[in-house]
């Protein structure tokens, strides 16, 4: 689905007239789960807002689906008509070749020295801040209590074996998707971290270079294909077919009985009375050590100029305000440290709350590296087949590494 829409709004505090006026463009993704709660609103209420006292400069917004907007902004890059910014999903191929504005030319210093000190470090390409984080995540393993009871399952599983005993028994009271694994290209590369950490292996190794087909990571896409899918216990879509907006909807639908989730699905079943239960991904021999987060990007693109006003229209979208609305509307975290603080200090936040603990010490996708948007697009593409019937888990894996090697020596 693509969502456009043009707003007028935005330019410097004092703002411009006549043969001064500047059109923006921004391209963003779209985080809601519906029409009625498309980012679309978000951005035009802001835009609105920002315009009320900032007249001179028009702001085209335009909104594209997470399965889309990656490749929209690419697509707009190569044939040389980039966006002013864009609120994507990584940043670093842009970054080192030259594209975008580093965040302190277009930052004021505050907002500069307000975000979470990992996000910043992550946003870095040869230690300078390129990567404007926008939202954040983490993830828990969520399982529907109702169905657990009526299948006999007294406690949540903290193994990756008691994960499959309980699915077993989950397929077997009659649950359709026992464990939903989402292995489809909407965001393969997440599921597939989420189990190679529990797995007690990642992408990359203690010095920063890709270990894809480390033994560990081996081991646990082989175990994923032999006791999840060669059971049929993950449901009756392929997991490479299965994207995860279907198995967040089919969890709020009451059809799923686990399934990996960040804090966005905690609305979605609660507005359909799912009652659920959150835990850590169980591991080989007990809940993961290592926890996997997620934060998207806002960049900046240079050839359009236009640094000082887009400078102030982020300084706006970064404060509390805005932030906590959209973290909220959205079940995210704030990539502020005082949007962080204030949520932490909330009552209405307090669901989000194992979440926002687990942020601290998650490990992010190798944003930094020039390599990673071509390596993430590899394994949406490929990682799926490595657990289908006739699948090769370590051959998959070898694959995506040879591929990860290559694009690691031309960075």
């Amino acid at each position: 689905m693509t969502v456009a829409i043009g707003l007028t709004a935005l330019a410097t505090g004092c703002g411009v007239s006549g043969d001064d006026e500047v059109t923006l463009r921004l391209v963003a993704a779209d985080y809601g789960d519906s029409a009625a709660n498309t980012t679309k609103k978000y951005w035009d209420d802001l835009v609105s807002s920002y315009e009320a006292d900032h007249p001179g400069v028009e702001i085209d917004v335009t909104v594209y689906s997470w399965n889309d907007v990656d490749r929209k902004v690419k697509e707009m890059v190569d044939a040389g008509n980039p966006p002013d910014m864009a609120q994507i999903g990584a940043y670093s191929d842009y970054a080192a070749a030259g594209r975008l504005y580093p965040a302190s030319e277009v930052l004021s210093i505050p907002t500069q020295a307000d975000f979470v000190s990992q996000f910043v470090r992550a946003g870095e390409v040869d230690g300078q801040q390129y990567g404007i984080p926008f939202a954040a995540s983490t993830r828990l393993l969520f399982y529907n209590k109702a169905l657990f009871q009526q299948a006999g399952i007294t406690k949540p599983p903290t193994t990756r074996e008691e994960l499959a005993e309980d699915a077993a028994a989950l397929k077997a009271d009659g649950v359709k998707y026992p464990f939903a694994l989402p292995l489809g290209p909407e965001e393969a590369q997440a599921e597939t971290m989420q189990w190679l950490l529990a797995g007690d292996g990642g992408y990359t190794d203690t010095v920063g270079s890709y270990s894809i087909d480390s033994a560990q990571n081996i081991d646990t896409f082989t175990w994923l294909k032999d006791e999840l899918v060669g059971k049929d216990l993950t449901g009756p879509v392929a997991p490479g077919k299965l994207n995860r907006a279907a198995a967040f909807a089919a969890f709020a639908d009451g059809q799923v009985g686990m399934v990996n989730g960040h804090p966005s699905l905690m609305k979605m079943a609660a507005k359909k009375g799912v009652k659920f239960g959150m835990v850590p991904l169980p591991g080989t021999e007990g809940p993961s050590r290592s926890v996997m987060g997620v934060t998207d990007w806002m960049t900046a693109f240079r050839k359009n100029g236009h640094r000082d006003e887009v400078g102030d229209f982020l300084d706006y979208v970064y404060n509390d305000k805005n932030v906590l609305a959209f973290s909220r509307e959205y079940d995210l975290l704030p990539v502020t440290t005082s949007a962080s603080a204030a949520m932490s200090a909330s009552p209405q936040d307090k669901d989000l709350e194992p979440f926002l603990e687990q942020l601290p010490l998650s490990e992010l996708y190798p944003v930094g590296k020039t390599s990673w948007p071509a390596v993430s697009a590899d394994i949406k593409k490929r990682i799926g087949s490595a657990v289908t019937p006739g699948g090769s888990p370590a051959g998959v894996l070898r694959q995506l590494q040879t591929a990860a090697t290559a694009a690691q020596a031309a960075e």
